[in-house]
């Protein structure tokens, strides 16, 4: 990681990183020489770096979305999803959230967004860093919003604990 003090993330995975255009020469620093991108275990290693160093609008965010304090939602944040990592991830209904900050080119967001919904089917909600500091409500509400508009994706065995969780698996399903 470098000494700049202003950092506080490490790199996020490029655009090639993600797959989006083939293949890239990685970092003899990063991935070894000869390897074939970013790697799992670099990723979750960047992920858990970034849960120990999160940006003050992330903090404030994440107080909000905690332990199923939103609306009973269950978060994760700095999820590794393919060869991406999120802000904040709701898996009951596929909801990534992104607090982007002023550097972010909305372009090259708009296609990591539609492809993670071509590839994996979860839609991405974007605040910026500004929205977060500024307006929390306002982006809790439009959060709220996606989430009542987003489908279940473990639709059937509901109960008042499993709510927003997928269900465990019956002892045939998991083959006694």
């Amino acid at each position: 990681m470098s000494s700049d003090k202003g950092l506080h993330h490490p790199p996020a995975p490029s655009f090639e990183e993600e797959g989006e255009n083939g293949t890239k020469a990685p970092s003899s620093s990063e991935e070894g020489v000869g390897g074939g991108g970013v790697t799992a275990e670099t990723l979750r290693l960047r992920a858990r770096a970034m849960r120990n160093n999160p940006t003050e609008p992330e903090k404030r965010l994440w107080m909000a979305l905690r332990s199923s304090r939103f609306e009973g939602f269950k978060f994760r944040r700095q999820d590794v999803i393919g060869h991406r990592i999120v802000d904040f991830f709701c898996p009951a209904r596929g909801v990534i959230v992104e607090v982007d900050g002023h550097t972010h080119d909305a372009e090259v967001d708009a296609l990591r967004d539609a492809r993670m919904l071509r590839d994996f089917g979860f839609a991405t909600v974007r605040f910026t860093n500004e929205d977060v500091m500024r307006n929390l409500d306002g982006c809790l509400m439009r959060l709220q919003e996606v989430l009542a508009a987003t489908p279940e994706r473990w639709s059937g065995r509901v109960t008042r604990n499993s709510r927003h969780h997928p269900p465990t698996p019956s002892s045939k399903e998991e083959g006694e």
